[in-house]
């Protein structure tokens, strides 16, 4: 049922609001058919349609709404004229069109990001404020101010103007990997992943794809994430304990995602401008179609991050190229690459660089280091597997 719903809010929110126009009152009464949902179904069982079910209900809620302010009165006698239990929307999926109206240029980055995974991603305010590292309260307020200037911008539910389009794309994208990435590695809880969002995420990246089959960056995107998530099932053993890539068992990993993945990043390749999720998937492809971790093209693997590096620069490529560089040259090599690092005010609390650290030092024979570089990772991360894994590893250094 909770996947069912997940699937359905943002298609029911995109209607109310392409319907009656009032983007933070319509999320407000999604919000309670949600809770009523959740009460009633599994207690009176599935109505035969739960989105006409969700519909309605949101619908009544609105209407409830406009009645009790004063100041909405004509926008009442228009809204509830010829009203019936019923409200006459079209069944149509609106998520991709909400999706954009999310992206609106009246709004910030973070806040086109955070009203997203709100809105369509069905994040909850406490997990998108870890995801951004800000007070949930913060995040709260963020996303309440961008609900307000959305609705003040007198913008409709249209398409974007062709002026807007790309880069209302780019932010669509972009809020589609960080909700398959909050799944992949949940930023906290006790379960290293979420399998419920990486899903949401491709089925939306694959909807994406299906709208826009010739734009080569969504096609890398929805690639992306399938050569990505064709490794869940191998990251953790019976006991929810990470397992990290160079020991997880490949027979695991999914050969009908793979396949689909290495297909759509080679068709996306040579299509126009070359883009960083075209790059990420090649990299991707490049890990699983390896026998071993010890065939893996790490030479190649290493010249895809300096391209990456030269279109899309960022601390997170940095580090990720510093990888690539103590695999392909050595750890001491990948520790003066990660220097670069030290001092980035966009990675303080990322327990990754830390992570990194104490793996290189670890393999460049500095155990003291590498045991004193875990602990500090440990005590960074939220999540309780990686946590549980990073005590682990200090703990065999100081053993030994």
């Amino acid at each position: 049922m909770e996947a069912l719903l997940r699937e359905l809010a943002p298609q029911v929110l995109g209607g109310l609001v392409r319907r009656y126009g009032q983007f933070d009152a319509a999320e407000d009464a999604v919000q309670e058919a949600l809770l009523a949902a959740s009460i009633q179904w599994p207690r009176e069982g599935l109505p035969d349609n739960p989105k006409a079910w969700l519909t309605s209900i949101a619908s009544r809620r609105l209407i409830d709404e406009f009645r009790s302010e004063n100041s909405r009165r004509r926008r009442e006698a228009e809204v509830t004229q010829g009203e019936t239990t019923t409200p006459d929307i079209p069944d149509r999926d609106d998520t991709l069109d909400l999706l954009f109206l999310c992206a609106h240029p009246a709004l910030s980055g973070p806040s086109q990001l955070a009203l997203t995974l709100r809105a369509v991603g069905g994040l909850t305010t406490g997990e998108i404020a870890q995801a951004f590292l800000v007070p949930e309260s913060t995040m709260a307020q963020r996303i309440s101010r961008a609900k307000q200037l959305i609705r003040r911008s007198g913008r409709g539910f249209e398409s974007p103007p062709e002026a807007e389009r790309g880069e209302r794309l780019r932010v669509v994208r972009q809020v589609l990997y960080l909700i398959f990435n909050e799944g992949y590695t949940a930023s906290g809880g006790p379960a290293l992943q979420r399998a419920e969002l990486t899903a949401e995420a491709i089925r939306l990246a694959r909807m994406l794809h299906n709208l826009l089959p010739d734009d080569a960056e969504t096609t890398g995107l929805l690639a992306l994430m399938l050569l990505t998530d064709a490794r869940t099932t191998a990251r953790t053993d019976p006991d929810g304990n990470l397992v990290p890539l160079d020991r997880q068992d490949r027979a695991q990993w999914s050969k009908e995602q793979i396949t689909e993945g290495v297909s759509l990043v080679s068709a996306s390749l040579g299509r126009g401008k070359l883009g960083p999720y075209q790059i990420q998937a090649a990299i991707a492809a490049l890990h699983d179609e390896a026998p071993s971790d010890a065939e893996t093209d790490w030479p190649q693997i290493l010249a895809l991050y300096e391209v990456l590096e030269k279109i899309s620069p960022g601390p997170v490529v940095t580090l990720n190229r510093a990888v690539a560089v103590a695999r392909a040259q050595g750890p001491l090599a990948g520790l003066a690459v990660l220097a670069d690092l030290d001092g980035d005010a966009r990675m303080d609390g990322n327990h990754r660089v830390e992570a990194v650290r104490a793996h290189l030092l670890e393999r460049a024979g500095f155990r003291a280091e590498a045991q004193a570089a875990f602990v500090r990772a440990a005590k960074l991360t939220a999540s309780a597997p990686e946590r549980r894994y990073l005590e682990g590893k200090a703990l065999t250094l100081l053993e030994q």
